[in-house]
């Protein structure tokens, strides 16, 4: 049988065939784009930028020479410090390591997010939702009050009261806000959610605004826990809102951010992400936003930190770290420096970014993973290493290693611009530079002397008194006989 002759296929089938391999091969070379060239290469400087001048840097606190103290008047009322979450605070150049410790306190619970500070106390939330009010000044506990089974936020402090969110306020149940008196942690009212909550809650103009893992966002009435109004985003909310303008900015595990009015929670707008499966695909938003410069700046998990224009919601700029970024951002104007953004990154490397175009300008190397938020006190910016379990400090205009601390784990430091409360893994830290403790414990003794001789006044004056009346009595009991 004479071999058969070889099939021969259709011209316009020929074409279609190579239509479809042209495809591939473009798809192809697209896809290697994409995984080649960073994630983070977007860059638009011209959206809408506000410059601001640094903030001027603040004299030393006086010294207190009784028993008043100007900084018990001082208040650190939320997440982040200041409504919109820059966590930066002005201080005064002698708050500079090297520090000495002041005070230790052992909670003995993983302490995940920082605590307030409000006049003489610091109130820190635990992991295994136990509130504990603690006197700054001596790390005695005053009052503790367990609220639940799971906690992992920070307090907000408002005109006496201490709001909470609780992950779970039994095992296996969701969450609630609760709001107690700060003197004596008496609650006053308890709002169970239909979620678990770690969003930081956030107090303003007589409300508590709160997000919820179902999505919920809530503005509760802060004297009576009722409903203002809620909002429903497309994925879990888990950190907490920032407040700017009137308006409250957040992101969610949907991979998208959002910018509500506060007064109705309707939203001005939205945005999504597309930073995640080599651009596919959405990140998660854990971390609580900054605002500052007209911009919205957070982290995600698809290792990029984002930069939103807070008016439109446009992109300014997205920057790629080599893992992700569950730690908020710090929005600061150094003075000396430029307006800058300072974040951690899992890929064990801490950043700062150039606020308006996202250009990394310098980063440091710790190792480990960096998961908590940092913070600006001074010109010095504070983060933690979880892994490692230390905290360091950075010189905030080049990066220069100026303190360690063989303690930490997520978001490490707060203050009063005299004392540094550092947050370790399972304890909390007061520290304070040499001269403050030597001139502290001077005037400490200066005014127990004084004391003790206003007291010796009291007791002669006293006795001498005594001595007058019972010359009276006897001066009368002679002209009565």
């Amino acid at each position: 049988m004479p071999p058969e002759t070889p099939r021969r296929f259709p011209r316009r089938w020929v074409l279609v065939g190579a239509g479809v391999v042209a495809v591939l091969v473009a798809v192809i070379a697209i896809a290697a784009v994409v995984v080649l060239k960073r994630q983070g290469d977007v860059s638009n400087p011209n959206v809408e930028f506000r410059s601001e001048a640094p903030p001027p840097v603040p004299k030393p606190p006086p010294i207190p020479t009784g028993r008043t103290d100007p900084l018990d008047r001082f208040v650190w009322p939320l997440y982040g410090y200041s409504k919109d979450r820059r966590r930066y605070l002005a201080a005064p150049a002698s708050l500079r390591p090297p520090f000495r410790r002041v005070w230790k306190r052992k909670i003995g619970v993983l302490l995940e997010f920082p605590p307030v500070l409000a006049g003489r106390r610091l109130f820190v939330l635990d992991d295994s939702a136990v509130l504990h009010a603690i006197a700054k000044g001596s790390g005695r506990v005053r009052w503790t009050r367990r609220l639940g089974n799971l906690a992992a936020s920070s307090p907000a402090y408002h005109d006496g009261r201490v709001y909470v969110s609780i992950l779970e306020r039994a095992p296996g149940r969701p969450g609630r806000i609760v709001a107690l008196r700060a003197r004596d942690g008496k609650i006053l009212w308890q709002r169970n959610t239909p979620g678990r909550t770690e969003s930081s809650p956030l107090v303003d103009s007589g409300r508590v605004y709160v997000g919820v893992e179902n999505g919920t966002v809530y503005a509760l009435r802060a004297p009576t826990g009722r409903v203002a109004w809620t909002f429903r985003a497309g994925g879990a909310v888990k950190g907490g809102l920032a407040l700017a303008d009137r308006r409250l900015y957040f992101g969610d595990y949907s991979g998208h951010v959002y910018a509500l009015r506060q007064g109705t929670g309707r939203p001005v707008w939205v945005v999504g992400t597309s930073g995640a499966r080599f651009g596919f695909g959405s990140g998660r938003f854990y971390a609580t936003p900054a605002v500052a410069f007209g911009r919205v700046y957070l982290g995600n998990t698809d290792g990029n930190v984002y930069s939103f224009a807070a008016d439109s919601g446009r992109l300014a700029w997205r920057t790629r770290t080599g893992g992700y970024v569950y730690s908020s951002a710090v929005a600061a104007h150094v003075p000396g420096g430029r307006p800058m953004i300072y974040v951690g990154s899992y890929d064990g490397s801490f950043y700062a970014m150039d606020a308006r175009s996202g250009k990394v300008r310098w980063s440091r190397h710790d190792g480990g993973h960096i998961s908590g938020g940092a913070s600006i006190v001074g010109d010095i910016v504070y983060f933690a290493n979880i892994r490692k379990k230390t905290t360091t400090g950075l010189n905030a205009r080049t990066g220069r290693r100026v303190f360690s601390f063989p303690d930490g784990a997520y978001n490490p430091v707060i203050s009063d611009t005299r004392t540094i409360f550092l947050v370790g893994d399972k304890a909390l830290y007061s520290l304070q530079t040499q001269q403050t403790v030597r001139r502290l414990r001077r005037e400490a003794r200066l005014f127990a002397r004084r004391q003790r001789r206003y007291e010796r006044q009291v007791r002669a004056y006293r006795a001498q008194k005594r001595k007058a009346q019972a010359a009276r009595r006897r001066a009368a009991q002679q002209r009565g006989g």
